[in-house]
């Protein structure tokens, strides 16, 4: 599977390449050249690309909707980053610390309608069936990021609302990828819509064990802080459902103490940590996980397809669910 992803990448790289940020003022188009400069692991255009490949060996045809999701993608960090205050990504200074905040919502407002323009670039025939989907996942996004700011100022939140909320901020981003990528390759409008909830149901799964391995994950596989939700109190799935289990038990006056702590952070982490092994939170994380990827597999079945394609999107689905274990 990594041999396939890698092919994909360095595809995904050269489309990359044709790109340009050239304009006037160029304090408007430097932005976007840098954010999209920094790397990351290109993860939403490969999903357009094996949604593609999965109707057609032309993966030529995926690159537009490919650029306008990684485009997007690219948008939503600059502006996430001004909100969240965060002086990093992924290791280097963010657009706002690098330009200010003005240029960044500038630059970033840019790179949405750049994002459509590629859009514009697919088959006459196609772009009236791209758009509207494309349009919808812009919208949740924003409705994703709204509800994840509001739970900041909230109390309490129920793993419902969270499990909305991660559906719209992350994955409908990962269903919209394969749903477009399918529709380009030739698939029929069921088959694409059945990718979409793969995608969907998958993106919550990767979710789910993204928050699972902040606290219990290998810092070298994972790439970043670990416990890094705990010092933030972060309302994740794990955090929400510990503090329901915890109710009318010896457990709660000392998570909420830890979660009122903040000058000791190693500590505030491993307490935490402990108290949500011994509620259970650990294995409730990997079912919640396991389940969703299990929804997602059973979308697979059904498609128009070969028994041997089939076994490629279970496998790319393994690898994305058994990462950085």
């Amino acid at each position: 599977m990594s041999q396939i992803i890698d092919k994909y990448q360095k595809s995904f790289a050269l489309a990359l390449d044709t790109l340009s940020w050239e304009g006037k003022p160029s304090s408007l188009y430097h932005p976007a050249e840098y954010i999209m400069s920094l790397g990351g692991k290109r993860l939403r255009p490969i999903l357009t690309f094996i949604g593609a490949q999965l109707y057609t060996e032309d993966i030529q045809k995926a690159i537009p909707p490919a650029l306008a999701v990684e485009i997007f993608h690219n948008f939503s960090l600059v502006h996430d980053d001004i909100m969240d205050e965060a002086p990093l990504r992924r290791g280097k200074p963010t657009v706002h610390e690098k330009w200010n905040d003005n240029i960044a919502i500038l630059s970033g407002d840019m790179m949405l309608i750049k994002a459509y323009q590629q859009l514009e670039k697919v088959d006459n025939n196609l772009q009236s069936t791209l758009l509207p989907i494309f349009s919808k996942m812009a919208v949740e996004v924003c409705e994703g990021q709204m509800l994840d700011m509001d739970f900041e100022k909230r109390e309490t939140v129920t793993s419902e609302e969270y499990l909305d909320m991660i559906a719209y901020k992350t994955s409908v981003l990962i269903g919209a990828a394969f749903q477009m990528g399918a529709l380009v390759g030739g698939a029929t409008p069921e088959d694409a819509e059945k990718l979409y909830t793969f995608g969907l149901d998958l993106g919550i799964s990767f979710q789910i064990m993204d928050d699972y391995l902040d606290v219990y994950g290998d810092p070298e596989k994972f790439g970043k802080q670990v416990g890094g939700d705990i010092l933030a109190n972060k309302k994740t799935l794990l955090q929400i459902e510990a503090i329901k289990r915890a109710q009318g038990t010896s457990h709660e006056a000392e998570l909420i103490k830890w979660m009122e702590t903040s000058d000791q952070p190693s500590q505030k982490i491993q307490a935490v940590t402990q108290i949500y092994s011994q509620l259970g939170i650990d294995q409730y994380a990997l079912q919640k996980a396991e389940d969703y990827y299990h929804l997602a597999l059973e979308q697979i079945e059904p498609l128009h397809i070969s028994d041997e394609k089939k076994s490629e999107v279970k496998a790319f689905a393994h690898w994305l669910f058994h990462r950085d274990r």
